[in-house]
């Protein structure tokens, strides 16, 4: 085989080759990136320390105690649909110190039965511009569709005992 006169022999050196070292503070960058979180962090959004707005708290050891505690939990999601907000404030009032379980799910409860309102609140004053409260109209539907949806995930997974977290939610009670 016929050596191409294009390709550098091994004894020539590549153009394209990187022959330089990296420097000592790239080494050390190139190690703080490769290592892993600190095992003490939780998952992003698990409402440690920085928590935003939006982002869900941790359900690291939030079970239920008994069936009663599911049961308190399934009617805070579930009142939602029929009582907005009221029937989730009032089984949390009650509950919140008898149930790490029910404490939770009554404030995710509320904190979605809260989202709704405001935006509730927000369609209808634009339902007052006009054209643009066409549009508002068709929105509350969906949005009283997603409240029903959401409200039955929750209720039943509080029924099965595991802790349920609303996709869209500000958590303004914590």
């Amino acid at each position: 085989m016929a050596d191409n006169p294009n390709t550098p022999s091994s004894d020539e050196e590549n153009p394209y080759r990187d022959t330089t070292e990296p420097s000592p503070a790239e080494q050390d960058d190139k190690a703080e990136s490769s290592e892993a979180p600190p095992k003490d962090a939780g998952p992003v959004g698990a409402g440690g320390e920085g928590a935003g707005l939006m982002d869900a708290p941790s359900t690291e050891g939030i079970e239920p105690k008994d069936k009663d505690d599911k049961t308190m939990a399934m009617l805070c999601h579930l009142l939602g649909i029929f009582t907005w907000f009221i029937g989730a404030l009032v089984i949390w009032l009650i509950k919140k110190d008898e149930s790490k379980f029910v404490d939770d799910q009554g404030k995710e409860a509320l904190n979605f039965q809260i989202s709704v309102a405001i935006v509730g609140v927000a369609f209808g004053v634009l339902s007052l511009i006009p054209f643009v409260g066409c549009v508002t109209g068709i929105l509350s539907l969906a949005v009283w569709a997603a409240l029903i949806v959401f409200s039955i995930l929750g209720t039943v997974e509080a029924n099965k005992g595991v802790p349920y977290r609303y996709p869209f939610s500000l958590r303004l009670i914590k």
